[in-house]
Protein backbone atom coordinates (compact mmCIF):
# COMPACT_ATOMS: atom_id res chain seq x y z
CA UNK A 1 0.00 0.00 0.00
CA UNK A 2 1.18 3.62 -0.86
CA UNK A 3 1.36 5.61 1.65
CA UNK A 4 0.28 9.46 1.38
CA UNK A 5 3.90 10.74 0.67
CA UNK A 6 5.20 7.99 -2.18
CA UNK A 7 1.76 9.16 -3.71
CA UNK A 8 3.18 12.36 -3.41
CA UNK A 9 6.39 11.95 -4.88
CA UNK A 10 5.23 9.77 -7.71
CA UNK A 11 2.81 12.66 -8.60
CA UNK A 12 6.11 14.84 -8.52
CA UNK A 13 7.72 12.51 -10.79
CA UNK A 14 4.77 12.07 -13.15
CA UNK A 15 4.64 16.05 -13.37
CA UNK A 16 7.90 16.10 -14.28
CA UNK A 17 7.84 13.80 -17.46
CA UNK A 18 4.35 15.67 -18.21
CA UNK A 19 6.27 19.05 -18.45
CA UNK A 20 8.67 17.36 -20.89
CA UNK A 21 5.99 15.69 -22.73
CA UNK A 22 4.95 19.26 -23.31
CA UNK A 23 7.40 20.43 -24.61
CA UNK A 24 8.15 17.24 -26.86
CA UNK A 25 4.41 17.82 -28.57
CA UNK A 26 5.45 21.93 -28.95
CA UNK A 27 6.10 21.02 -32.40
CA UNK A 28 3.66 19.21 -32.71
CA UNK A 29 5.46 16.01 -33.22
CA UNK A 30 7.11 13.93 -30.75
CA UNK A 31 10.30 12.55 -32.80
CA UNK A 32 11.54 9.04 -31.95
CA UNK A 33 14.88 10.23 -29.76
CA UNK A 34 12.29 12.45 -28.18
CA UNK A 35 10.59 9.54 -26.77
CA UNK A 36 13.78 8.07 -26.15
CA UNK A 37 14.96 10.63 -24.05
CA UNK A 38 11.37 10.59 -22.07
CA UNK A 39 11.87 7.15 -21.13
CA UNK A 40 15.63 7.39 -20.23
CA UNK A 41 14.51 10.35 -18.12
CA UNK A 42 11.37 8.56 -16.77
CA UNK A 43 13.66 5.87 -15.75
CA UNK A 44 16.33 8.03 -13.37
CA UNK A 45 13.13 9.12 -11.31
CA UNK A 46 12.48 5.65 -10.79
CA UNK A 47 9.49 5.69 -13.01
CA UNK A 48 8.49 2.09 -15.10
CA UNK A 49 8.70 2.63 -18.58
CA UNK A 50 4.68 1.26 -18.37
CA UNK A 51 4.64 4.37 -16.34
CA UNK A 52 5.78 6.46 -18.98
CA UNK A 53 4.42 5.14 -21.93
CA UNK A 54 0.79 5.52 -20.13
CA UNK A 55 1.56 9.36 -20.24
CA UNK A 56 2.46 9.93 -23.68
CA UNK A 57 -0.86 7.97 -24.95
CA UNK A 58 -2.95 10.12 -22.65
CA UNK A 59 -5.07 12.59 -24.44
CA UNK A 60 -4.55 14.95 -21.30
CA UNK A 61 -3.92 18.68 -22.28
CA UNK A 62 -1.02 18.81 -20.22
CA UNK A 63 -0.53 22.13 -18.27
CA UNK A 64 2.84 23.19 -16.68
CA UNK A 65 3.49 22.44 -13.47
CA UNK A 66 6.12 24.69 -11.44
CA UNK A 67 8.27 23.60 -8.59
CA UNK A 68 8.37 25.35 -5.71
CA UNK A 69 11.76 26.09 -5.25
CA UNK A 70 14.71 26.91 -7.35
CA UNK A 71 16.72 23.59 -7.28
CA UNK A 72 13.39 22.06 -8.67
CA UNK A 73 13.38 24.34 -11.07
CA UNK A 74 16.66 24.22 -12.52
CA UNK A 75 16.80 20.73 -12.65
CA UNK A 76 13.33 20.64 -14.70
CA UNK A 77 15.10 22.84 -17.01
CA UNK A 78 18.18 20.63 -17.50
CA UNK A 79 15.71 17.63 -18.48
CA UNK A 80 13.79 20.49 -20.90
CA UNK A 81 17.60 20.56 -22.64
CA UNK A 82 17.86 17.66 -23.25
CA UNK A 83 14.21 17.50 -24.59
CA UNK A 84 15.45 19.96 -26.76
CA UNK A 85 18.21 19.02 -28.08
CA UNK A 86 17.33 15.23 -28.50
CA UNK A 87 16.24 15.18 -31.96
CA UNK A 88 19.37 17.18 -32.96
CA UNK A 89 17.15 19.97 -33.90
CA UNK A 90 16.55 23.14 -31.66
CA UNK A 91 13.14 24.61 -32.81
CA UNK A 92 11.24 27.93 -32.35
CA UNK A 93 8.38 26.31 -30.58
CA UNK A 94 10.78 24.42 -28.09
CA UNK A 95 12.36 27.68 -27.22
CA UNK A 96 9.30 29.77 -26.81
CA UNK A 97 7.76 26.61 -24.30
CA UNK A 98 10.62 26.88 -22.44
CA UNK A 99 11.31 30.60 -21.88
CA UNK A 100 7.08 30.72 -20.93
CA UNK A 101 7.68 28.27 -18.56
CA UNK A 102 10.72 30.12 -16.69
CA UNK A 103 8.92 32.85 -16.75
CA UNK A 104 6.35 31.04 -14.73
CA UNK A 105 9.73 30.38 -12.49
CA UNK A 106 9.91 33.72 -11.94
CA UNK A 107 13.45 33.60 -14.43
CA UNK A 108 14.43 35.81 -16.89
CA UNK A 109 14.19 34.52 -20.41
CA UNK A 110 17.51 34.93 -21.25
CA UNK A 111 18.25 31.85 -19.29
CA UNK A 112 17.01 29.59 -22.16
CA UNK A 113 19.74 31.53 -24.46
CA UNK A 114 22.16 30.90 -22.16
CA UNK A 115 21.16 26.80 -21.07
CA UNK A 116 21.40 26.59 -24.92
CA UNK A 117 24.23 28.28 -26.14
CA UNK A 118 26.57 28.28 -23.21
CA UNK A 119 25.80 25.24 -20.89
CA UNK A 120 24.28 22.79 -23.40
CA UNK A 121 26.72 23.04 -26.32
CA UNK A 122 25.58 20.88 -29.45
CA UNK A 123 22.97 18.99 -26.64
CA UNK A 124 25.89 17.87 -24.23
CA UNK A 125 24.96 18.44 -20.81
CA UNK A 126 27.37 19.37 -18.37
CA UNK A 127 28.75 16.86 -15.67
CA UNK A 128 27.13 16.75 -12.56
CA UNK A 129 29.41 19.08 -10.56
CA UNK A 130 29.53 21.64 -13.35
CA UNK A 131 25.88 21.81 -13.17
CA UNK A 132 26.02 22.47 -9.73
CA UNK A 133 28.17 25.54 -10.00
CA UNK A 134 26.13 26.42 -13.34
CA UNK A 135 22.60 26.71 -10.91
CA UNK A 136 24.33 28.74 -8.79
CA UNK A 137 25.37 31.27 -11.89
CA UNK A 138 21.67 31.13 -13.24
CA UNK A 139 20.57 32.16 -9.56
CA UNK A 140 22.96 35.04 -9.76
CA UNK A 141 21.98 36.38 -13.49
CA UNK A 142 18.83 35.14 -13.91
CA UNK A 143 16.20 34.99 -11.09
CA UNK A 144 14.30 38.26 -10.81
CA UNK A 145 14.76 40.20 -7.52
Amino acid sequence: MNGFFEHQYLSYKKNHIKNLLALAKADGFVHEKEQKMLFKIGKRYGLKDRQVHELMASDEKFTVNVPDNFNDQMNVLYDLMLMVWADGVVEKKEIAFCESLVKKFGMKKDIVKWLLQEVFERGTPPPPDEWEEMKREAMEKFVKS
